[in-house]
This record gives structure tokens, sequence and C-alpha cells, in this order.
């Protein structure tokens, strides 16, 4: 009880980041279920006699397409993908043409191949004058502003009174640069080929600034630049752009986008566009709050973890604290049988070395433990040289043989020769492993005196 009293904390935060998980999670299903719902616009439009055989007639419709995020854009797979490629797709389901992209890599390349007929629409040009002169474009579906993007830590852009004097880079026939050059004069314009090339003029210094879809503005890494705020007056609607001279194409993509159902044109806008759009930057206070809230997350898993852990290792130790306790116990037990037995008992290693003795053995050598400990038996001065030798070498024999050895004996042990009873067995340890021999001798008169 006092451990789950000790865990509550971590466990309540536990919970807490398990219910947001699972409010995501719910989320999400939700968002999928409703891309998945099923649609009518799959049905035929009710076309014109003069439509359906302009389209048997031109079964493929070449898309001139230029990368632009969210919009249109190639994955990983080299597959074309993004809100108007779905719009695209519906729009063949329901009258059976084929749209097939081809790729350019500017505003201006994607104009010329329109210009040169090898491409029979687009479908992210915004609108303008010298594009009317040659394209007609659809009823719109959507749409989005134009934002002001500038060198960081220069002033905030508002408008584009504050360019006046000032380079502003564009890539070449972008939609307001006609009307730029004749409202805004004084202002220097500095074409280029891509959006990305501008981006660079701007975070090189070479420009001050360029001006970008709102939409894919925030998608690029930010850099050295700043997005500053929106054009006023300058939203521009989506639409679908056809040469002039198909306008039976352009009959048939009106026709499509009429009876293309709000709610859908809706759903595809959210699959695409929700979340993308930053509003106002978060306070500093929210910030700390969401990073204080994921700290102090991080600070109570580890915490629980931590407190897990210091009780495993506190189980063990209490375990190896009382295994020792009752080593210590058996080996106290042990000691004091041996010094109980009034007969000199000794302990030797394979290598015929001193381990352990009882005090009978200490007095009989009139010497302590633990200046004995580590000697063999030609380090001691109560037996003569060659006895010493002889008793060593018949104790490295039981060791090679495993042999236990009882003999009644005569030694010479302290300058007087005494009658023993003289023992010795091979000990083992518990992997079975020969690890020394246990012996000991008794005065062999006073042994025969208690037998009788």
């Amino acid at each position: 009880m006092l451990f789950f009293i000790k865990c509550k904390p971590a466990l309540s935060w536990m919970t807490g980041l398990a219910l947001m998980c699972w409010m995501t999670l719910a989320s999400t299903a939700q968002l999928a279920a409703l891309e998945s719902r099923p649609s009518n616009v799959g049905e035929r439009l009710v076309l014109n006699a003069q439509e359906l055989k302009w389209i048997e007639e031109n079964p493929r419709v070449v898309v001139a397409s230029m990368q632009f995020p969210l919009y249109l854009f190639k994955n990983e797979l080299g597959q074309w993908n993004g809100l108007n490629h779905d719009i695209l797709q519906r729009i063949a389901h329901m009258t059976g043409l084929e749209f097939v992209h081809r790729e350019s890599f500017s505003p201006g390349q994607l104009l010329a191949m329109l210009e040169r007929h090898e491409a029979d629409m687009t479908t992210t040009l915004a609108m303008n004058d010298e594009r009317r002169d040659f394209l007609n474009f659809s009823h719109a579906f959507g749409g989005s502003g134009w934002v002001l993007v500038g060198r960081d830590g220069d002033s905030e852009l508002h408008s584009l009174e504050q360019l006046e004097g000032k380079v502003l880079a564009l890539p070449a026939r972008h939609a307001l640069e006609a009307e730029i050059r004749r409202e805004y004069p004084t202002i220097e314009l500095h074409t280029v080929k891509t959006y990305g090339e501008a981006r660079a003029l701007v975070e090189s210094g070479e420009a001050h600034a360029t001006i970008e879809n709102e939409t894919g503005v925030h998608l690029y890494p930010a850099g050295q630049l700043k997005v500053g705020n929106s054009l006023d007056g300058k939203w521009e609607p989506d639409y679908l752009a056809v040469r002039q001279d198909l306008l039976p194409l352009l009959g048939i993509l009106n026709k499509a986008l009429e009876a293309f159902p709000a709610e859908e044109m809706r759903a595809l806008r959210t699959k695409w566009m929700a979340g993308v759009l930053p509003g106002q930057a978060p306070s500093l206070w929210l910030r700390v709050s969401r990073w204080g809230y994921w700290c102090v997350v991080v600070i109570a898993v580890f915490g629980l973890l931590s407190l897990l852990w210091n009780r495993r290792l506190q189980m063990q130790i209490d375990q190896r604290l009382k295994a020792e306790t009752v080593l210590n116990d058996q080996l106290m037990l042990q000691r004091a049988l041996m010094d109980a037995i009034p007969d000199p008992i000794f302990i030797r290693d394979l290598e015929g070395r001193l381990l352990m003795c009882n005090k009978s053995y200490e007095e009989h050598f009139a010497i302590r433990f633990e200046k004995l400990r580590g000697t063999r038996l030609m380090d001691s001065a109560a037996f003569p040289p060659a006895t010493a030798e002889l008793l060593h070498g018949e104790m490295m024999q039981q060791l090679r043989t495993g042999q236990s050895r009882f003999i009644d004996r005569q030694l010479l042990f302290n300058g007087r020769l005494c009658n023993t009873y003289h023992w010795s067995v091979p000990f083992y340890g518990a992997d079975g492993q020969l690890r020394g021999l246990l012996g000991g001798w008794s005065d062999a008169g006073r042994r025969w005196h208690r037998s009788e």
C-alpha cells in the first residue's frame, strides 16, 4: 500500500498522458472517417452533344503543372498529389476525361507551355490582364492571399509602400508583376525564374523582400527569412486556367465545378489545408506552458521508472543481506563446532597451505591463526624438516589420488616424541571439484584410555 501511495503522483501524470493520446487518436480517426466517406462526385455529368463529342475526340487533357506544395506536388514515389490533383481526379470521374500532368519548373516556363499549345490547361495560375489575353479562367473554387517575405532582423513588412525605393524579387511573369510596375514604379523589381531563387536573393540581402502565396510560404525552412503580413486587397481565388481555343473544355470544367458538392470540396480542402496556415504566433507564456507540461510528463515518467527500479534494487539488497546473515550464522556455528573439538583440526588447500584451524591447533603450535594462515608444514619449526617434508608429500599424494588416510604414528613434535592417531580426508566444493584436505590428530594414548 505504501508503494502505491508513493507512486500516486506519477500514476496521475501517466493517466493524463494516456488520455491526451486517446483524444489525439480519436480526432485522427474522425478526420479519416470524414475523408473516407463515400461521395457522389463519381456520378457522370449531364453534358450536351457538343461536349460529349469533344470529350470523345480529346479524351486526354494535358495539364501544365508546377510543384506548388499542398496544391500540387510530387510525392516520394514521383507521383502527383495535392488538392488540385484530387479535384482533377474527381472531375475525371464525373466527365470521363483523363488529365495528364506535364511538369514545368517556373511560372514563366508554365505560361510558355500554354502559349505554345504544349499544354491545354493549368491549375495554379492567378488571374491578371496578361494571362487573360490567351487564357480563360473557370469558376473559382477557393483561394488564398499573398504575403510579404523579408529578411529576418529587418523591420516587419506590412505593405508594398514600405518597399518603395527598394528591391523586390519576383519570379518572372508573377501574377502581381504588372500591377506592381504600374502602381508602384519606384519599387525596383528583380525578376528570377523560380520562387526559390527569389527567396535566396532575400536571404543573401540582394533583395529586400519577395511575395509568395500564404498557403505554401510556411512549408519552407525559415532560414534567414521572416514572413510578414498579407497584402491588403490581394486575395486571389483558385481557378482552372484553359487556353482560349478550348472553350468546350472550359464549359465542361465549369459544369463539373458547379456540380461539385460544397461538402465534398470542404472535405478536400480540410484534408490538405487544415492546420497548415499558422495563426498568430503563440505567446511566450503559452510556449513555456507547453514545454513545462511536457517536462513534467517526462519527469513523472522517469520518476515512476526510478521509483520502480529503486524498489527492485532495495528488494535485491534486502535478500542479499538476509542471505549474508544466514551465511554468517552458519560460519559462526561451524567455527564454534570446530573450536569445541579438543583435538587439533586443520583445513589445507590444494597446495598444502593452511586455510582454517581450530583453537586446539593454535594451542599446539602456540601461534595465532592469523600468523599461520597460508603457511605449509615446511614453514613451521614445530616439525623437523624431514618430518614436515614427509607429511607434506603424503598430503599431496592424497590430493592426487583422492584417498582418505587414518593412521597411528609416532611424530617428533616440538622436540618430543608423540604417539598420535592422524587422519585426513579430501573435501569437495558444491560444484564437485576437489578443494583441499580436512584433517587432524589426537593423542593415541589418551584415545585408547578413553576407549577402555
